[in-house]
Formats: C-alpha cells, sequence, structure tokens
C-alpha cells in the first residue's frame, strides 16, 4: 500500500495517534478478512458448487479495491474525513451482515457481500494515510507509514491463519433462513468487530468540507466494467462448466467496447482520472509495467499453496495456513527494512534482488514439487513452506523501490495521480492473474496414461497428477518473476530517478 501523496502540513489535530491506532485496527481487520477468502475461495467454490469460478472471491473485490484506493486518496483532500468514514463503516457492516446472513451459499452473493466490504474497509486506510500526511510532522510521518506497512503485513499473516482455521470449522449444523452456515461464513464477521473502534474515531476527524476537487465517476465506472469483464472473461476461459466456457466470446468481447469507449472518453472529457496527456509518459508506462508483472501473481500464491496442500499432500487448510505464515512475517521484515537495503544497494540492486528472490523460490517449489522427486510427504511441504519465505521476502523488499521508481517518472504535482495509479495498477494485475491461474487450481490438469506412478509416487503423493500440474504453476510464477527482471534491466537506463531532498522534507515540518 502506498502512502497518499504530499500536502501542506496542518498545524495539530487533537489524539492524532489514538485515532491513527484505532483507523489501523480496524484497516488490519478488513485485510486479514480480504487475505483471509483469498486463501480458501478454492474451498468456498467445492462448497457452493462454483468450480472454477470461485476465483471471483478474490479476482472481483481486487478490482474494487484497486478502483477504490484511487479514489480515496482523491476524496481525502477535500471531503470531510468525518462524513467519509461513516460511509465507509456502513459499508463495512452492511457486507459484513449481508455476507453472513444472507449468502445462501450462493456466488454472487459472496463476491457481492466481499466487494461492498472491502470497499468499506478500505475508506479507514486511505483516511489514514491522508492524517499521516497532513498531521504527522518531521520524522512522526515516516514512523507513521512504517507502522503503517507493518500492519498491512501483519495482517496479511494473520489472515492466512484465519483462513485455514475458519475453514476447518465443519460440522457446525447451523443454518440461517433455511441455508447452511459453513466455517468460512464467520469470516465476513472478523470486520464487525471493528465496532468498538468507531466510537474513538469519530470525535477527533475534521469534518471541514475543503474546496471542492473533481472527482471522475464516468471515468472510474466504465474502466471498472471493462476490468471486470476481462477478469471474468479469464475466469470462464478456464471453467470446466460448458455454459459458463461458452460465454468467453461475450465477455472478451464486452471488455473490448469498454476499453475502446474509455479511451473514447478520456480523450473527450474535461477532467478524466487519468489523461491522455499521463498516457503518453512512456517512462511512467514503462516503469507501472513492473508493478504489473511483479504483482500478477500476488493473489495467487496463497491459494496455490493451499490447493497444493490439500489436494497433493492430503494436509488440511489450517495446516497450510501455520506453514504460509512463516513467509508473511519474512515478508514483513523486508518492508520494515527496505529503505535500509534501499540506502545501502541501491534501488536498481533492491528491485532485482527482490525479483531474483522470488524466482529462486518459485523455482524451488517448482523442483519439489515434481512427482520424480520423492522425499516423505511431511518434510517436504514444509520445504516449500521454507521456499515460499524467498518468494515473500522479495514481494516484501520490491514494493518499496517500486513505488520511487515510479514515482520519479512523473512531475512532482503528479506524484498523487502516479501513487493512486500503482494501487490501481497492483490490484488489477493481481485480480486478472488469479482469475487466471484460479481455474487451474481445481482438479487435475491432466490424466497419466497407464502404469506410469510408481507405487512410491503413490504412496507419498495424495495426487501425484496434480502434483505435476502445481509444479507447472510454480514454473510459470517464477517465469513471470523473472520477466520482471528482465524488463526492468532493459528500462532502468531509460528511467530518471527524481532526487528528493530528505532533509528539506523534513525541516519544513520542524
Amino acid at each position: 500500500m502506498a502512502p497518499a501523496k504530499s500536502v501542506p502540513q496542518q498545524k495539530t489535530l487533537p489524539h492524532l495517534w489514538r485515532t491513527l491506532i484505532f483507523l489501523l485496527i480496524v484497516f488490519i481487520l478488513g485485510n486479514i478478512c480480504f487475505q483471509a477468502f483469498n486463501l480458501v475461495f478454492s474451498n468456498i467454490g467445492e462448497d457452493v458448487q462454483a468450480g472454477s469460478m470461485a476465483a471471483l472471491i478474490t479476482a472481483i473485490p481486487g478490482v474494487v479495491l484497486g478502483i477504490v484506493c484511487f479514489i480515496y486518496s482523491s476524496l481525502g483532500d477535500f471531503v470531510s474525513l468525518k462524513k467519509l468514514t461513516a460511509v465507509g463503516a456502513v459499508l463495512l457492516f452492511v457486507g459484513s451482515l449481508m455476507g453472513f446472513f444472507l449468502n445462501f451459499g450462493c456466488l454472487p452473493m459472496v463476491v457481492l457481500s466481499r466487494a461492498i466490504q472491502t470497499a468499506g474497509c478500505q475508506v479507514t486506510g486511505s483516511v489514514f494515510l491522508v492524517l499521516a500526511s497532513k498531521y504527522c510532522h518531521g520524522k512522526q510521518k515516516v514512523v507513521a507509514f512504517g507502522v503503517y506497512t507493518a500492519g498491512y503485513q501483519l495482517s496479511t499473516a494473520f489472515g492466512i491463519l484465519a483462513g485455514g482455521l475458519f475453514t476447518n470449522l465443519t460440522n457446525l449444523n447451523l443454518s440461517f433462513a433455511g441455508a447452511e452456515l459453513y466455517g468460512w461464513s464467520f469470516l465476513f464477521l472478523i470486520p464487525v468487530l471493528a465496532a468498538f473502534c468507531f466510537p474513538f474515531i469519530f470525535p477527533s476527524l475534521p469534518g471541514a468540507t475543503q474546496k471542492k476537487t473533481h472527482i471522475d465517476v464516468i471515468g472510474f465506472t466504465i474502466f471498472g466494467i471493462a476490468i471486470g469483464c476481462l477478469t471474468i472473461f479469464f475466469t470462464c476461459l478456464g471453467s470446466s462448466d460448458p455454459i459458463l466456457h461458452s460465454t468467453t466470446f461475450a465477455w472478451i468481447i464486452g471488455a473490448a467496447i469498454f476499453f475502446v469507449v474509455f479511451g473514447i472518453y478520456i480523450n473527450k472529457a474535461k477532467d478524466p482520472f487519468i489523461t491522455p496527456e499521463f498516457l503518453k509518459n512512456t517512462r511512467w508506462l514503462m516503469s507501472i509495467g513492473l508493478f504489473a508483472i511483479f504483482y500478477f501473481f500476488n493473489f495467487a500464491v496463497a491459494p496455490t499453496f493451499n490447493a497444493l496442500g490439500t489436494q497433493v499432500f492430503g494436509i488440511s487448510t489450517a495446516q497450510v495456513s501455520f506453514m504460509l505464515v512463516w513467509g508473511y512475517l519474512v515478508a514483513v521484515i523486508f518492508a520494515l527494512l527496505s529503505g535500509q537495503i534501499d540506502a545501502m544497494i541501491g534501488r536498481r540492486a533492491a528491485i532485482i534482488v527482490a525479483g531474483l528472490m522470488m524466482v529462486v523460490g518459485f523455482g524451488l517449489c517448482a523442483w519439489f514439487t515434481n512427482p520424480d522427486l520423492i522425499i516423505e510427504g511431511t518434510t517436504q511441504s514444509w520445504l516449500l513452506a521454507v521456499f515460499n519465505c524467498f518468494v515473500w521476502g522479495g514481494i516484501g523488499l520490491v514494493y518499496s523501490p517500486v513505488v520511487d521508481t515510479v514515482v520519479s517518472t512523473v512531475k512532482p504535482e503528479e506524484s498523487g495521480r502516479a501513487i493512486g495509479s500503482n494501487d490501481l495498477i497492483l490490484n488489477v494485475s493481481g485480480s486478472i492473474g488469479v482469475a487466471i491461474f484460479g481455474p487451474m487450481m481445481v482438479g487435475a490438469f491432466w490424466t497419466a496414461p497407464s502404469g506410469t506412478l510408481s507405487a512410491e509416487q503413490l504412496s507419498i503423493f495424495a495426487n501425484p497428477l496434480n502434483a505435476s500440474a502445481f509444479s507447472t504453476l510454480f514454473w510459470i510464477y517464477g517465469g513471470i518473476a523473472l520477466l520482471g527482471v528482465i524488463w526492468f534491466l532493459l528500462i532502468m537506463s531509460k528511467v530518471t530517478y527524481r532526487k528528493v531532498d530528505r532533509a528539506e522534507e523534513l525541516g519544513e515540518a520542524a
């Protein structure tokens, strides 16, 4: 997640740090919910007979998240933060309660509830960043952004654990309005725990509305529909349901039409959220491609390991989540140290090292998932958990230097738009990625010729066929990470780094 754009410093805000802490708690609870659902969407798909379409549980809310991040970062500059937070609270509780009580074991209701809930939860994260930018001075601002980043990474780890633990709750024999309540249904209630935070948040939030700024509702709507159609296209393309598969052509045509309409719109509109001139900045386009590549598999990694553990090694989702959590803790450490690492080896080297960590991690996972490499099952799954730490260490390290690279390609007055575009591309890319890879995690990829599987393979792996399939998936992920490294090597000489006088920035706030 990116810091809000730099704004003129305000004087003081009563109980600032108390307000920031409670805003962060709400944001953490929301991200725990997002990451938990991302881990277990394949389990949910089995329960609601959604099959390969279950990836939409992450893909659609991911698109919503990217768009609202951009919108909220703009709204926070001129809309009353108190009113904005109130709207977010309403969306959070409506989505949470609707998802728990009214999902009816129906995929569209689960996806709709998650989209509403995600839009609500993100408000507090954006308000946190706006307050930190406006009211934290000097080193306090650095501390606030560091706390925010650490909270995001820690909540990701807790989300993985929550997904495993709640999905493991079976045989509850509970129902509402005639519909069964599954263990994962209780994940919807995690953000509801934020109810106790809002009485501490609202009194200190500024309520004054500043000069209004245009929000491109039409542009965001057209862009959102286009990305949504593209996401559903990839999901239907991998679906085993002949009816859904037959609709793929319609979805891609719809996406193409809306992208064309969007292109026409930004050329004709008075103040679109992305201008044609902004898109003509080739250095920005090249650098933003790093986010599109490095985060293409971001939402797919955790569910891939979950499906691998349950389908191949025959272990529970709870066991998988406990193995994965260490990788996210490594990501926390690398994210917190990314500034020091950048200072020691330079921004360019940091991006290359981060990308190679992902390549090595995915390569080792692919190698040790191969059924031809026989190791005792539990040992092999734990080795993959160790290799996962390389992957998430790279993901944790790459974010900060890539943000700096993207922002360095635009004018200072455009840095806010550049930061908003980072979150937009990051989440949209991850959503499209999980829509593509999600169907590949459901069931076996292929059938093996009779007699090709040894007795040892059959005894070690719950499903040796899927072992080969997941090995292929990891090779694909590693190849994408390697593409990111190659892309950066090709563009780094063309990217101009804008030096920032840090001492001056801190001095202005003193």
